[in-house]
């Protein structure tokens, strides 16, 4: 199943971690949805990323062909930073439609904390190794640096 990871799972290191088969495909981005950090996890220190629809905005991620019973281990990892699995539709850089399995945290009102740093640098770091747009990643740096 195609994954899209935005949150530590677009890290090559941490997805081979939990979905040692999983296998980057593309870049591509969830249009009309913005990122949000909803949940504050003490392990972090601060906010942990989320997305939600919302018009105008759009999130980038990393695309991965990740099998069914390693999906499963995602949905343990994710489930620890309070989000479930959900099904969007992911946009590639040609404008071609995908169905996507990603992670999102269950409604929690309209709370909005401060990004963890260390948790957005492994984000940052992620995003620059598979070449999302510098646009996108200079505006997740600025979470790093507060």
């Amino acid at each position: 199943m195609l994954y899209f990871a935005y949150t530590t799972l677009i890290d090559p290191n941490r997805i081979r971690e939990h979905a040692p088969e999983a296998e980057f495909q593309f870049v591509a981005h969830l249009p009309e949805t913005q990122l949000i950090f909803p949940y504050k996890n003490g392990t972090w220190k601060g906010g942990l990323p989320s997305v939600k629809a919302e018009p105008g905005n759009t999130v980038w991620g990393a695309i991965f062909d990740v099998p069914g019973e390693q999906l499963s281990a995602l949905d343990v990892c994710e489930k620890e930073e309070g989000r479930v699995r959900v099904t969007l539709s992911a946009m590639d850089r040609s404008g071609k439609r995908h169905t996507v399995a990603t992670h999102v945290h269950e409604e929690n009102g309209n709370k909005q904390h401060t990004p963890s740093p260390s948790y957005m640098a492994i984000v940052v770091a992620g995003s620059r190794h598979w070449q999302l747009p510098a646009g996108w990643v200079a505006g997740l740096e600025e979470y790093v640096s507060g």
